[in-house]
C-alpha cells in the first residue's frame, strides 16, 4: 500500500506494467513518502556524469532535503513517477508547475519543468521514453498543456528522447543550456511514434520468448512421462541448438539422459533466458522468485490450476502475472500447451506436442491447446499439395492468456521474416480496439485467418475479456473491415491460410475451370457462384486427358485476360496410377510457372499420389527424432521483407494447393479474392472530410454545460437538435400534442401535410404497430387520426404523440453510432423495418470513417439494392446519405463524451434526405486508452 504524500490521494489509476525496448517489463508508478530509502539507493548507482547532467554540477549525493522534496507530491502541481524492476527505482522523472516566470505555481498556470534521471545499467532499454508517455499523461490530466526541459548540449540522449517524441516542441540555446518546450496534445507523429515503440518492445518481448539462448525445464522428472519430462524430451528431440537445463528440487543427478541437471534455477552458473516452469500450482510463485533473482527473461507456464479452476485460482493467476512483471518477465500461459520455432537456428519445441514439425511459412497461434494440437495435426494429415505448400514458422498456445496475448504475437509476426501468413484460433479478445488496429497493420503486410471460438457462449473461464455491448456478428464485421480474414472452422482456417501461404493474391474474381470430370467441373462451377466469383463455363478435358493435355489447357487458362484464377478438377486415373500422378504434377507445375501472377488450386477425389507429387518439395510430416540442430533439415527458403507479401515468397517452390472437395478450394479461393480487394483498397483508404460549417467549439461547450446536470444523460430532443445542427446535422421539427387542439395549432405552425406519431418507447420507431398516421391534409383528417391513436393505444399521457411536417417520400433508414467500452467508437447502418432488425442486416464502420468507408457502408447491406432503383424505383440521393454518416463520424471523433447517436429514422429520397428523429446521449469521456501511453493489460 502507498502513502499519499501532500493533499491529494495517491493516484493509484497511474500505475502501470510497461514493455521496454528490449523486450523486458518495468513498473511504473508515482513516487510517494515511502520510497526515500530506494530512491537514496537508485541514486548512489546512478554514475557521477549522468548525476551531473541532471543538475547541471557535481552532485555526488542526495540531502535529506532533496529526498524530501523529491519523495512529498501533491499529484497535481507536483507529481514524479518512477520506473521499478524487482521493486527498486531504475528511474525517475518529476514535473514542477511553474508560471510565465518559471516560478512555482498552481493551475490556471498550464506549464510545467519536466526532469529526468535513468540509471545507467539501464540506459539505452527505452525506460525514458515510456516515462515520458506516462508523465505527460498524468500532466493533461492536471490540465498542464505543455512541458518546458533544460538539457545540457553534451547530454545528447535525452535531447533525443524530447525531440524523438514526435510532439511540437521549441528549442533555443541560452547560458550553455538548451531549453527545450513543448505542448503536450497528441499529434499524428507523437501517436505514430508511440504505436512503432509498441511494436517494436512487444515483438522484441515475443521474440525472447520463441528464440531464447537456453531453456531450462523446472519440473523435468527422473522417469519419461509427466508433463515436465515430456516438455524436455521434446526439446532434445527436435535438436534445441541452445543450451538445455533440467530443474527439479528431486534430483540428486547432475545430468537426465545428458542433459545437465540442478536442483534450483539459482544452481546454474550460465544465464537462462526462458523457463519452461511444470510445478503444481502451489509450487509456482518459488519458482518464479528464483527465476526473477536469476535473470530469467521469460517464462512459459505449463502449470494448471489458475483462473480455468475457479475464483480462487483466477487470484493466484493474477499474483502470478504480478510477480513474474516484478522482475521483467513475460508469460505464456498458465495452463499453457507451450511454443514452438522451427527456425534450424532455433529448433525450439518448448510444448507438449511430441513431434516437431518441419519448417515453413505459416505462425501459428491458439488459446487452446486441444485446438493446438488439432491444428498441428491437420497440418500433418494434409500431406499433399496443400500440406506440403506450407510448414509452420513458429507457434504459441497461449492457455489462460494471463500475459502474452494474441497481440503481442501479432506485433512479433508483422515484421517477422519468417512468417507470411498468420492463422489464429481466438476464443475471446481481451482488447478489440488494439486487436483491430494491430490486425489491420498485419493484414496489410500479411494474411491473417482467424476463426473465434465461444461465438455463442462466454469466454473460458481463465481469460480476461472487456466487457462489450456488441453481438459477434458485429465484432466480426469490424474485424473484416481491419482486412482480417474470418473463417468459421479450423478447416477453413487451415484451407485458407495454406492457399495464401504459398499462391499469389488474384486480381479479381473471375476464376477459370478446367478438369477431366465435368461432374466435378459443374460442381465447382456451382460453388464459385455461391461464393460470389464469376466462373468462365469449365472445361471439360474427358476422362481421357493426359498430363500434356492438362499442361497445354492450364497454360492456355492462364494466358487469358479473363482470367484471374485456375481451379484445376481431377478423377483418378484407372489401374497404376503413381507415375501418371507424378507426371500430371509436373505438368500442372510446369504450366502454373508460366503465370506466377495467378493462383493455381487442384480439386482431386482421394487422390493420394497426386496430392504427394503436387507438394514435390516438402511434407510437414513430424520429422524423425534427431539431437543434431537442424538434422535432416530441408534449406530454409530465403528471408524477405514482410512488407513484400502478397504470395510466395520468391526463393520458394511454386508449389500448388490440393483439396479433396471443391467447395473447400472455392470457399478459400473466395477468401483471397476478397482479402486481394481489401488489399487494393487500404493503399487507398480514402479521407476524413472536413467541413467548414462545423461548429466544434461550440458544441464542446455546450456539451459541458449539459454534463454539468449530472452524467449518463439522454438528452432533451431541443438539446439533441441543436447539439446536431452544429454539425451541420438537421433533424426534422417536431411539435408535442398532448390534446387534439394542441396538435392542431401545432399542424398550422407546420404547414399541411403533417404527420402524427407516438413517441412512446414501446410504439417508437415502430411504423408497422400502426402508431405513425401520415398525409394528413387538414384540421379534421389531424383530429379524426388522433382520436384513432388514443382509442387503439391508450391516453396522449402513455402515447406522447407529437405533429411533424410531411418529408419527402424516400427510403426509410437508420444511421447510429456508440462508443463500444472494449471496441471503441462504431457506426453502424441499415435501412428501417422489423425486416431489417429480423434478419441483422447492418453494416458497420470504425469510427473515424473516411468517405470511402461511408461508401462501402451504405453498399454493404443486403437490402442496399433498394437504395440504388431496385425493380424500377427511383435512386435515392446516397451522396447526401454518405455525408450524414461522415458528419455523425466527426461529432463522435471530435466528442468522446457523446457516447451513443442514433438518427432514426432517416428518409432518403431522390434529392436530400430527412432526419425525423434523433436520440443522444451523453457521458463523460470514457478513457481512449488507444490514444494513451503505452501500458500492459491490468491484472
Amino acid at each position: 500500500m502507498q502513502t499519499s504524500s501532500d493533499r491529494h490521494e495517491y493516484p493509484s489509476h497511474w500505475e502501470a506494467d510497461v514493455v521496454l525496448r528490449d523486450g523486458g517489463t518495468a513498473r511504473i508508478r508515482p513516487i510517494t513518502v515511502d520510497d526515500a530509502e530506494r530512491l537514496v539507493s537508485f541514486y548512489e548507482q546512478v554514475s557521477d556524469e549522468s548525476k551531473y547532467y541532471r543538475f547541471f554540477a557535481p552532485y555526488p549525493r542526495l540531502s535529506a532535503k532533496d529526498v524530501h522534496r523529491f519523495t512529498h507530491h501533491d499529484f497535481v502541481d507536483r507529481v514524479g513517477l518512477a520506473a521499478t524492476v524487482g521493486g527498486e527505482f531504475i528511474a525517475t522523472v518529476r514535473y514542477d508547475r511553474i508560471n510565465a516566470d518559471g516560478r512555482p505555481a498552481s493551475a490556471p498556470a498550464d506549464e510545467a519543468e519536466v526532469a529526468f534521471l535513468v540509471q545507467d545499467a539501464h540506459q539505452g532499454r527505452g525506460v525514458a521514453s515510456a516515462l515520458l508517455e506516462h508523465i505527460a499523461a498524468v500532466a493533461r490530466e492536471r490540465d498542464i498543456r505543455r512541458f518546458a526541459a533544460e538539457v545540457l548540449p553534451a547530454n545528447t540522449k535525452m535531447i533525443k528522447v524530447f525531440t524523438d517524441a514526435g510532439y511540437q516542441q521549441k528549442r533555443h540555446f541560452e547560458d550553455g543550456v538548451v531549453r527545450l518546450e513543448f505542448d503536450l496534445e497528441p499529434t499524428d507523429r507523437s501517436l505514430a511514434v508511440q504505436r512503432a515503440r509498441e511494436q517494436r518492445a512487444e515483438a522484441r518481448s515475443v521474440q525472447r520468448l520463441l528464440a531464447p539462448g537456453s531453456v531450462a525445464v523446472i519440473g523435468a522428472g527422473r522417469t519419461p512421462g509427466g508433463v515436465g519430462r515430456s516438455v524436455l524430451d521434446n526439446l532434445r528431440a527436435a535438436g534445441f541448438t541452445g543450451r538445455l537445463y533440467a530443474v527439479n528440487k528431486a534430483l540428486q543427478e547432475k545430468e537426465l539422459d545428458g542433459v545437465p541437471a540442478h536442483r534450483s534455477v539459482r544452481d546454474i552458473a550460465e544465464p537462462v533466458d526462458l523457463a519452461v516452469v511444470a510445478v503444481p500450482a502451489p509450487y509456482v510463485p518459488e519458482v518464479v522468485a528464483e527465476c526473477g533473482e536469476h535473470g530469467v527473461q521469460g517464462l512459459v507456464v505449463v502449470s494448471a490450476g489458475y483462473a480455468e479452476s475457479g475464483p480462487a485460482g483466477r487470484e493466484r493467476q493474477r499474483a502470478l502475472v504480478r510477480q513474474a512483471r516484478t522482475y521483467g518477465m513475460r508469460i505464456i500461459g498458465p495452463n499453457a500447451f507451450g511454443v514452438i520455432n522451427t527456425s534450424p537456428e532455433v529448433r525450439l519445441n518448448a510444448s507438449l506436442a511430441p513431434e516437431m514439425p518441419r519448417p515453413g511459412r505459416i505462425g501459428l497461434f491458439a488459446q487452446s491447446g486441444a485446438i493446438g494440437i488439432a491444428l498441428l495435426s491437420r497440418l500433418h494429415r494434409r500431406g499433399g499439395g496443400v500440406t506440403g505448400v506450407t510448414g509452420v514458422s513458429t507457434f504459441v498456445s497461449s492457455g489462460n492468456r494471463a500475459d502474452v496475448s494474441g497481440n503481442d504475437v501479432l506485433q512479433y509476426w508483422y515484421d517477422d521474416p519468417d512468417t507470411d501468413v498468420a492463422l489464429m484460433y481466438l476464443e475471446s479478445i481481451g482488447n478489440p480496439r488494439k486487436f483491430t488496429r494491430l490486425a489491420r497493420r498485419t493484414a496489410a503486410a500479411k494474411p491473417l485467418v482467424v476463426v473465434q471460438g465461444a461465438r455463442h457462449a462466454a469466454a473460458p473461464q481463465g481469460h480476461a475479456v472487456r466487457a462489450t455491448r456488441l453481438p459477434h456478428a458485429t465484432v466480426s464485421a469490424l474485424l473484416r473491415q481491419a482486412g482480417v480474414i474470418r473463417v468459421d472452422t479450423i478447416t477453413e482456417l487451415v484451407d485458407a491460410g495454406l492457399l495464401l501461404a504459398r499462391q499469389p493474391l488474384p486480381a479479381g474474381p473471375r476464376v477459370a475451370i478446367l478438369g477431366n470430370s465435368e461432374s466435378l467441373g459443374l460442381l465447382t462451377f456451382d460453388a464459385c457462384l455461391a461464393e460470389g466469383l464469376r466462373p468462365l463455363p469449365p472445361l471439360d478435358l474427358t476422362t481421357a486427358a493426359s498430363a500434356e493435355d492438362f499442361h497445354r489447357a492450364l497454360t492456355k487458362a492462364l494466358a487469358d485476360d479473363r482470367c484471374d484464377a485456375v481451379v484445376v478438377t481431377a478423377i483418378p486415373a484407372v489401374g497404376e496410377a503413381s507415375a501418371q500422378d507424378a507426371a500430371l504434377a509436373k505438368a500442372l507445375r510446369s504450366a502454373s510457372a508460366s503465370a506466377p501472377a495467378k493462383p493455381v488450386l487442384v480439386v482431386h477425389v482421394e487422390l493420394g499420389g497426386l496430392a504427394e507429387a503436387l507438394s514435390a518439395a516438402a511434407s510437414t510430416a513430424p520429422q524423425a527424432a534427431s539431437t543434431a540442430p537442424g538434422a535432416g533439415q530441408a534449406p530454409r527458403p530465403a528471408e524477405r521483407p514482410a512488407t513484400a507479401v502478397s504470395g510466395p515468397s520468391e526463393a520458394s517452390p511454386r508449389l500448388i494447393p490440393a483439396y479433396p472437395a471443391a467447395e473447400r478450394a472455392v470457399r478459400a479461393l473466395g477468401e483471397a479474392v476478397k482479402y486481394a480487394q481489401w488489399r487494393r483498397e487500404v493503399a487507398d483508404p480514402g479521407k476524413v472530410p472536413e467541413y467548414e460549417d462545423i461548429d466544434e467549439k461550440g458544441a464542446a461547450e455546450q456539451i459541458d454545460e449539459l454534463l454539468s446536470r449530472g452524467s449518463g444523460l439522454t438528452l432533451a430532443p431541443e438539446d439533441a437538435c441543436v447539439l446536431l445542427g452544429r454539425y451541420g446535422i438537421d433533424v426534422h421539427r417536431a411539435l408535442p400534442a398532448p390534446t387534439p387542439d394542441e396538435a392542431a395549432a401545432a399542424a398550422r405552425a407546420l404547414g399541411y401535410p403533417v404527420a402524427l406519431k407516438t413517441t412512446a418507447p414501446h410504439l417508437r420507431h415502430r411504423a408497422d404497430l400502426g402508431g405513425v398516421r401520415l398525409d394528413l391534409t387538414d384540421e379534421a383528417q389531424l383530429r379524426r387520426a388522433y382520436t384513432e391513436l388514443t382509442d387503439l393505444f391508450g391516453t396522449p399521457e402513455v402515447l406522447r404523440p407529437v405533429v411533424q411536417g410531411m418529408a419527402p417520400r424516400g427510403v426509410d433508414t437508420v444511421v447510429r453510432a456508440v462508443i463500444d467500452p472494449a471496441a471503441g467508437a462504431v457506426l453502424s447502418f441499415g435501412l428501417a423495418g422489423a425486416a431489417s432488425e429480423l434478419l441483422g442486416d447492418t453494416a458497420h464502420r470504425l469510427v473515424p470513417v473516411t468517405d470511402r468507408d461511408a461508401s462501402s457502408l451504405v453498399r454493404s447491406i443486403r437490402t442496399a439494392p433498394l437504395l440504388f432503383g431496385w425493380r424500377g424505383s427511383a435512386p435515392v440521393d446516397t451522396v447526401a446519405l454518405e455525408e450524414l454518416m461522415l458528419r455523425v463520424s466527426r461529432l463522435v471523433d471530435d466528442h468522446p463524451e457523446v457516447v451513443a447517436v442514433s438518427l432514426e429514422p432517416v428518409v432518403v429520397a431522390p434529392r436530400g434526405l430527412s432526419v425525423l428523429g434523433a436520440t443522444v446521449r451523453l457521458a463523460r469521456a470514457p478513457v481512449r486508452d488507444d490514444l494513451g501511453p503505452r501500458t500492459l493489460p491490468v491484472v
